[in-house]
């Protein structure tokens, strides 16, 4: 497939299903790698390291939605995309990301003195350069995506971060506390850089000036706004509570969050990357873009917010199993997260629907209207400390749900009703699943860690099980679930 051409619609689903099972085997893998990571550097390092590295990644976060521009979304779901705008989209994510490194090196002082932890100048200075690495990699990632080439994208990914892990881990145990962890940011890019680069097959033009960017660079522009708010009301916690306490407090905090979100993350975002190419081909055509949300909500929907019932209902075994006893702390946040989780996941598909058909501005305004919800709840949260933070996070997460699926369908054709049922149906199993996850282990009394993690997870299956034996649609729902995931492994 040359630079100008875009992914064919025919036979879309099927090529979908075949990148999406390609991608859940790599996002396996990664989750895996991501578990034996945490689990071994909780027992290396202190709270206070990881508090330290979280407060440097919020800017970070910030960096990386600016140093992208939106244009990687905005090169994905274009009809065409020629060499030329390749080459210039290129040079634009790499200068942005040179631009913002400087930037960081400069103010790192200030970020220091703003929290008053003297660490955080070398810190930032040293990760800083993954501004200018992750703009290099930005537009060869977009090639391999247009082309649906899903595989070296996720080896990409996998060997990337097993190999930063590893790093992580040994600097860890050689006693270098959160240097370790910056090492594995630095690793982890430069690994991501050269994997993509490589089977992407192509090096940039000079630069020079491309006639036609302005289309991209006038949806990126909507997108960047969108992102960084969005972005400003996912790390309230973060900031509020790295500004109100110690750091000990959001190296606690901090644990839960990555211990749920980043594997959690590392399903619904390539869950993303697969749909958006699908979706902008199916605009068209109401009623198959319409059964894709439907399917994909259920996709989503039932493996993953069923299990994050079961999370909830379980965190107290699970934190003790993974981190051990002295991230005690960490439950009440994580189980709280979970719920917040569940209902991201559900309104997930609402993102798919605003990127795919170019509503930049929309999603803009929307997010602004969550970001101030999710702010007022997290800093009202603050006065009960780290799990007010945490229960604040997750009330606004469960108030957005139902905004989104009202707004989208005032603003475009969306099927707002049928994706209500089909997550009340998954909620209807996630619920009570996570309710028999608490209260099965809590009456068989004092039991191993391992063994009351194990029937945590036994009595959520056995009410889902339960669910589909009365429920006729919730069966089908499951059928349905079932059949696209062996269609991933067959095609």
């Amino acid at each position: 497939m040359t630079a100008t051409e875009a992914p064919r619609p025919p036979g879309a689903q099927p090529r979908a299903a075949r990148a999406a099972g390609v991608t859940l085997v790599g996002q396996a893998l990664r989750i895996v790698v991501q578990f034996g990571s945490i689990l071994l550097l909780a027992r290396l390092l202190l709270p206070e390291d990881y508090g330290l590295l979280a407060i440097v990644l919020v800017v970070v976060g910030i960096g990386e939605i600016i140093r992208d521009f939106g244009l990687s979304t905005a090169a994905i779901r274009a009809p065409e995309l020629s060499e030329d705008t390749r080459d210039a989209l290129f040079w634009i994510n790499t200068a942005i990301g040179a631009l913002l490194c400087l930037v960081v090196v400069a103010c790192s002082g200030l970020l220091a003195d703003l929290f008053d932890r003297p660490p955080l100048t070398a810190i930032a200075c040293a990760l800083a350069g993954t501004f200018v690495l992750n703009g290099m990699a930005t537009q060869y990632r977009v090639t391999l995506t247009r082309e649906m080439r899903f595989r070296p994208l996720v080896t990409a990914d996998v060997v990337a971060q097993t190999g930063a892990a590893a790093v992580a881990i040994a600097l860890a145990a050689l006693g270098a506390g959160y240097w370790a962890l910056v090492a594995q940011q630095l690793v982890q890019s430069v690994l991501v850089l050269v994997l993509v680069a490589v089977p992407a097959r192509w090096l940039p033009g000079r630069p020079r000036r491309t006639p036609g960017l302005r289309p991209f660079l006038t949806l990126g522009l909507n997108l960047v706004g969108t992102q960084l708010v969005n972005y400003a009301g996912n790390n309230v916690d973060t900031v509020t509570i790295g500004l109100r306490f110690d750091a000990a407090a959001l190296g606690l905090y901090n644990r839960g969050f990555q211990l749920l979100m980043t594997p959690l993350n590392q399903l619904r975002s390539p869950a993303t990357t697969v749909a958006l190419p699908v979706l902008s081909r199916l605009q068209d055509d109401r009623e198959r873009f319409d059964e894709y949300l439907r399917r994909g909500q259920l996709a989503l929907g039932f493996p993953i917010v069923v299990s994050l019932g079961v999370v909830a209902g379980a965190a107290e075994p699970l934190v003790e199993l993974l981190l051990g006893p002295r991230w005690s702390g960490v439950t009440p946040v994580l189980a709280l997260l979970a719920v917040a989780a569940a209902s991201q996941t559900l309104a997930f598909v609402g993102l798919w629907t605003y990127l795919s058909r170019g509503l930049g501005a929309e999603l803009f305004r929307y997010t602004v209207g969550t970001s101030v919800l999710r702010l007022a709840c997290v800093l009202t949260g603050s006065d009960w400390g780290v799990v007010g933070v945490a229960a604040g996070y997750a009330l606004a997460a469960c108030l957005e749900w139902p905004l989104s699926l009202w707004w989208l369908s005032r603003i475009t054709d969306f099927p707002g009703r049928t994706l209500l049922a089909g997550a009340l149906r998954v909620l209807a199993c996630a619920v009570p699943a996570g309710l028999a996850a608490w209260l099965v282990p809590l009456a068989a009394g004092a039991l191993p860690t391992a063994v009351a993690l194990l029937l945590a997870v036994l009595a959520g299956a056995a009410v889902v099980a339960l669910a589909a034996t009365v429920s006729r649609t919730i069966r089908a729902d499951l059928a349905g679930v079932l059949a696209f995931g062996r269609s991933m492994v067959r095609r």
